[in-house]
């Protein structure tokens, strides 16, 4: 040791010799952290912002409240949305704590709630052995976040109370100012912009976040603000038109699976300011820009309130822009009493003894635009008590909202990367037959009749012929399919398509065409082949029509709107686009489709035919203890890190 000392104590230790082993040293510390490590340095900067969507977050009871005839009572911080063992034995109750005055958007006297925070309360839902799994809504994506070692304050979760009108949800709750301190948060705290993901209504919440923080921060800083936050957007199974399942909800309720009968869903549904946020709405249908004018508005100026105007020569002509009539309603008409009744028809019925009778009843059609201007519950006010309610929430929050009538079309928002995905070929609902069903509110509507769009053809329930526009594929259950490709408009005029399987495949039945034609008065329709027995996903993507931006749609077959987010396919594409964006060394605008592989060991399986584990250049045959069938004991050959650079082409 002594030695050592007199060596780097000797005068001739020059500084040339000190520089070289300080660069000796730092070759070997680089050499040695080189086992994973550089991966995930990729990952220091990564946060995501999840967004949920309509009844998606949990919203916690803040009242005492006695629940007689019931062993249960509600307690602060007790779960309300969702505790199916409350809502079984205490239904009265859990109402109370679930209503809204639909006027004010104020709590029930006796209990209010509100949403829950964290991630927790955007996981599950009911919590539970066997409720847990029923109610799952984001679990399986974090799941995937802590599998590829994505650290827990870089997933924020931003639940909001679900039941609010936009404006009320800054209103009461300040939600959109926290958001925008959740972006500025996660800057500071990861170094990076954020991704940020919404799901259903949670795209209407973004969209009208992004139209509040015009009016927050100046014109000329927005969007740097921007582009300093926000790295990519994925909007997942986006309603940019509006669903159908909304004015049914609003006219004769949706349990949703939930114990109770339509008409308390309806009771429900309707006191609630966000009942018509997801009503269908006309593309020809706008409001004028006017948010940089909100000073004058605060100041009490009422004329800076939105314009809303319509194309009359297209938007009243045919089905322009929904597959058929949205709501077709019969009217009354009794003897002797001319077209109308003077009397409300629910008192009219209690009034009678037999069941009510009426003869040549009126039939009435609607469209998206007599849905969003108020014209249907118009039509329909002497023979509906809620239409008063509903016409006092369009107004007020609707086409009054100081910020955006969220009821017109959606622009392109003004963001780096937009990623649309959603499901389609499945059957969706996309219009309804109502007639009186002489029961008073909330029963007083009985749908006879639903109509379908199902692979290219409209159905109806009864079998009746349905004349319509006729689109080349379905919604996803839920949101019709021209609703969720209204984001194909921000395509630009040159698209790159690829169709491949959802599963994990080899590249051979990859299809491609490059630079495809796309006006964006029609929708872009891949010319390709496609296997019966084969589920696939078709990309359309666009890197040029906007300077430094990106925009991808992205369809998946028989993707279910409220189960797309728990979908494996859906998160492994995520997971790859998302490791394509931070990586340094990706050379294309967009993650390869020429292959796809397993990522993680439970992609791996026992290939019975074969006798071995499937994809053998990936997995390999490695028991552990507590395994009990082969597939189990299928596990990667290599760590997930090194497969995602099979990606970077």
């Amino acid at each position: 040791m002594s030695r050592i000392v007199a060596r780097y104590n000797h005068r001739s230790f020059s500084a040339a010799s000190l520089l070289r082993a300080a660069v000796l040293l730092f070759l070997v510390a680089r050499s040695g952290g080189d086992d994973g490590g550089e991966e995930k340095s990729l990952y220091k900067k990564l946060s995501g912002v999840i967004i949920p969507g309509f009844a998606s977050t949990q919203l916690r009871a803040w009242s005492v409240l006695d629940c007689p005839y019931s062993p249960f009572d509600f307690n602060p911080l007790d779960a309300v949305w969702l505790d199916t063992t409350k809502l079984f034995s205490a239904v009265n109750c859990w109402l109370k704590c679930m209503l809204l005055d639909p006027y004010t958007q104020g709590d029930h006297p006796e209990c209010k709630s509100r949403p829950d925070t964290g991630l927790s309360a955007i996981t599950e839902l009911d919590p539970g052995y066997i409720t847990g799994p029923l109610s799952s809504v984001w679990k399986e994506w974090l799941k995937w976040c802590v599998e590829f070692g994505i650290e827990p304050n870089a997933i924020i979760a931003a639940p909001y109370d679900w039941r609010l009108a936009p404006s009320m949800l800054e209103k009461r709750d300040l939600y959109f100012h926290k958001l925008k301190l959740t972006f500025e948060t996660a800057l500071k705290l990861r170094g990076g912009p954020s991704f940020v993901f919404a799901h259903s209504m949670g795209n209407n919440v973004f969209r009208y976040f992004l139209e509040w923080l015009k009016l927050e921060i100046s014109p000329k800083d927005y969007i740097q603000w921007l582009d300093e936050h926000i790295l990519a957007y994925f909007a997942v199974g986006a309603p940019l038109l509006g669903a159908t399942e909304s004015v049914r909800a609003s006219l004769s309720g949706v349990t949703f699976g939930l114990p109770i009968n339509e008409g308390t869903s309806r009771l429900m549904y309707n006191s609630y300011g966000s009942s018509m946020w997801l009503n269908p709405f006309s593309q020809y249908c706008r409001a004028d820009n006017i948010q940089w004018k909100w000073k004058r508005f605060f100041e009490g100026k009422e004329s800076d309130r939105h314009r809303y105007h319509c194309e009359e020569t297209q938007s009243d002509w045919g089905w322009p822009n929904w597959p058929t009539d949205l709501i077709n309603i019969e009217i009354p008409r009794y003897p002797a009493m001319g077209a109308y009744p003077t009397m409300p028809m629910p008192q009219m019925a209690q009034n009678m003894t037999l069941p009510m009778e009426y003869e040549n009843p009126v039939l009435l059609s609607f469209s998206p635009k007599d849905v969003s201007d108020g014209t249907l519950f118009k039509a329909i006010e002497e023979f509906e008590p809620e239409s008063q309610r509903l016409l006092y929430q369009l107004e007020n929050y609707y086409k009054n909202d100081p910020v955006l009538n969220p009821l017109t079309p959606w622009e392109r928002p003004p963001l780096k990367n937009i990623f649309c995905i959603y499901g389609i070929d499945s059957k969706t609902e996309v219009g309804y037959y109502f007639a009186p069903s002489g029961k008073p509110y909330p029963d007083n509507w009985l749908i006879t009749d639903v109509l379908y769009e199902f692979e290219g053809t409209l159905l109806s329930r009864s079998g009746i012929p349905v004349s319509g526009n006729v689109s080349e594929t379905s919604g996803d259950g839920t949101v019709p399919y021209n609703s969720l490709s209204w984001c194909k408009k921000w395509l630009g005029p040159k698209v790159n398509i690829t169709r491949a399987p959802q599963a994990e495949h080899d590249g051979s039945d990859v299809q491609v065409k490059l630079n495809v034609d796309h006006h964006a008065d029609h929708d872009i329709l891949p010319n390709m082949e496609r296997s019966p027995r084969v589920k696939y996903i078709t990309y359309y993507e666009d890197s040029e029509s906007h300077p430094e931006s990106r925009t991808a749609v992205w369809e998946l077959d028989k993707g279910n709107h409220r189960n797309i987010v728990r979908s494996q396919v859906l998160m492994r594409e995520l997971w790859l686009q998302m490791w394509h964006e931070f990586h340094p060394d990706a050379k294309s605008k967009f993650v390869t489709k020429a292959k796809r592989g397993p990522l993680r060991d439970v992609d791996c399986y026992w290939d019975y035919g074969k006798a071995r584990c499937a994809w053998p250049e990936h997995c390999e045959y490695r028991y552990a203890f507590g395994d009990v069938h082969l597939g189990q004991s299928c596990r990667l050959k290599k760590s997930s890190a090194d497969l995602l650079l099979h990606y970077l082409d």
